[in-house]
């Protein structure tokens, strides 16, 4: 495998750095640095969304002609990797990344016409309603229903773990609309085009690490209509399939990785081991050190070929839950590293200093604040979009036939 740069996607990277090194401003990156979560602080997230569509570049993934770049699988990579070096803010991509796709393989020409430029430009923001208390990977256990009155759906129940509900404005939602046959056959996949729809409720859920970014959201008589169900009644477990194809393995780990490697590497030149000398030339750490960066290499190889399937319009099938488990184990060992490297200075419980423009000195050093709201938020990432037992199942029943 040729892993060197054509001559054409160099200049592409080039175009990329000009790019980011124009428009990236110094409260953009501020907010990349500071992420100890999933997103970026979603006032700026949103703002750098709409840089990236007025230049053409908020869906790397997605078509020409639905709005997206068109990239190839190796520019959507150098992309993902530039900005990641270079701080850009994690935008909210649940409608560039889930619900997209699946407006564009199940919608209706009116759904896609309606919904598909608005994601792109950043219009809208959708939250994924999937999760239900006692229905997480078990999925097809949901108990929200959706009764048909007229030509309205109207919900009831509640979803748990929506990230990002508080600030969006809309919502694709599971709901069980048939009681006949296996759990999967009673499910639709149906939006919901308003968060201030009557009888919605948003409630907070604090996680461990101090961030608000998941909610429980409850539906007493919600109405939506029924021409927003993406498509057939009680055929949504196909599409939710689909979405979490996409969900699991649509985007790459490795940028981020690369980059919490590095962040590592610099913190352990800098601190002292027990005893004498630099950390990173303690024995045992520099072996766990190194044996992350073979964990991302390995990952970065399974990527670049599900990348290049998905620019062929194929789907990532069993791979992407190889992606998603790997990749999040991955990242929780890197985690673990940077918490050990930094020892007490990744102790102390200052939120404060993650406010954009926050300038007062703080205890811990710009490398700590981070890094233990990204270890206890990140702990979740062996569970969210599957756990990972659920992953290596889907691997044996569909790779090996077990």
């Amino acid at each position: 495998m040729d892993l060197s740069l054509s001559p054409q996607d160099q200049a592409f990277l080039d175009e990329v750095r000009r790019f980011l090194d124009a428009h990236l401003t110094e409260d953009l990156r501020e907010a990349g640095r500071k992420t100890g979560g999933v997103f970026a602080d979603f006032e700026t997230g949103n703002r750098w969304h709409k840089v990236l569509a007025k230049r053409g570049w908020a869906a790397p993934a997605w078509p020409r002609e639905h709005g997206g770049t068109g990239w190839s699988a190796t520019e959507r990579y150098i992309f993902a990797r530039e900005c990641i070096a270079v701080d850009a803010p994690r935008i909210f991509s649940m409608g560039l990344r889930m619900v997209g796709p699946v407006i564009m393989k199940y919608g209706t020409p009116e759904q896609k016409e309606k919904y598909l430029p608005r994601i792109v430009a950043g219009d809208i923001v959708f939250c994924q309603g999937y999760s239900e208390p006692g229905s997480g990977s078990d999925l097809a256990s949901l108990k929200t229903r959706a009764v048909r009155d007229g030509a309205d759906y109207v919900i009831n129940g509640t979803k748990i773990w929506t990230t990002g509900a508080h600030v969006a404005d809309h919502m694709f939602c599971l709901v069980r609309t048939g009681t006949e046959g296996k759990p999967q056959d009673g499910i639709s996949f149906v939006l919901i085009d308003s968060m201030q729809t009557p009888g919605l409720t948003v409630k907070p859920i604090v996680t461990l690490a101090g961030d608000h970014e998941v909610n429980q959201v409850f539906f007493d008589n919600v109405r939506t209509p029924i021409a927003n169900r993406i498509g057939p009644e009680n055929e949504g477990w196909t599409v939710a399939k689909y979405l979490l194809e996409f969900e699991r393995g649509g985007d790459a780990y490795t940028p981020n990785l690369h980059a919490r490697l590095d962040d590592i590497k610099r913190i352990a030149r800098d601190e002292a081991a027990d005893g004498a000398g630099r950390l990173i030339d303690e024995r045992s750490f520099a072996e766990r050190l190194a044996e992350a960066e073979m964990d991302i290499a390995a990952l970065e190889m399974i990527e670049m070929q599900v990348l290049s399937d998905l620019s062929r319009g194929r789907n990532p099938g069993a791979v992407s839950s190889s992606m998603k488990i790997r990749g999040s184990e991955t990242l929780q060992k890197l985690d673990h590293l940077g918490v050990e490297a930094l020892g007490w200075y990744a102790a102390p419980f200052e939120p404060e200093a993650r406010l954009i423009g926050h300038n007062a000195p703080t205890v811990t050093p710009e490398a700590g604040i981070t890094a233990m709201p990204l270890y206890l938020n990140n702990r979740a990432s062996t569970i969210y979009a599957g756990s990972n037992e659920i992953q290596r199942n889907i691997i044996a029943k569909a790779v090996l036939r077990l």
